[in-house]
């Protein structure tokens, strides 16, 4: 019975970190191809609480259900699949905090432009940018990670 309620959290967790990630990426994205900045600041507002409320949760919770699955089936941390998902899950993390601030930033700026009625600034762009190309290492190596929860393949390298 623990395994199972031990793995439906794991489970869960995983889906939110993908979705809540996939979800944020194309409201974002959305948002900014309108150019319009009310609509921006709006979304980059919600896009912050997001982050914090759903995807910093199932960062949290993902290494405290996984290690007492580890625990529960006698895994050893060793195992190449659970190593690899390791360093996956910690390069995700490389990406996704510097994201987190990014957000953080990006919601300022548009939320500065849209009260003062201008365009959003060269630095959103910027960060924009930044943002951008930093979802595509980290959403690879949370598919990655996926792909391994499911095979737990014996011998990767």
């Amino acid at each position: 019975m623990i395994y199972f309620f031990l793995k439906f959290l794991h489970v869960i967790g995983a889906a939110v970190l993908m979705g809540t990630g996939a979800g944020i990426a194309f409201f974002m994205l959305l948002a900014h191809r309108t150019g319009n900045t009310a609509t921006v600041a709006a979304v980059a507002r919600i896009v912050v609480i997001a982050d914090f409320l759903f995807t910093a949760t199932a960062v949290v919770a993902q290494p405290v259900t996984g290690l007492a699955l580890v625990w529960h089936l006698g895994y050893s941390l060793g195992e190449d699949w659970i190593v690899l998902s390791i360093l996956l899950y910690l390069l995700t993390g490389a990406f996704w905090l510097p994201v987190v601030w990014m957000q953080m930033e990006m919601r300022r700026l548009a939320n500065a432009a849209a009260k003062e009625g201008v365009a959003l600034p060269e630095r959103y762009h910027q960060l924009f940018r930044l943002w951008f190309v930093f979802g595509f290492p980290a959403f690879g190596a949370v598919l990655a990670i996926f792909w391994l929860m499911i095979t737990r393949p014996v011998e990767i390298w």
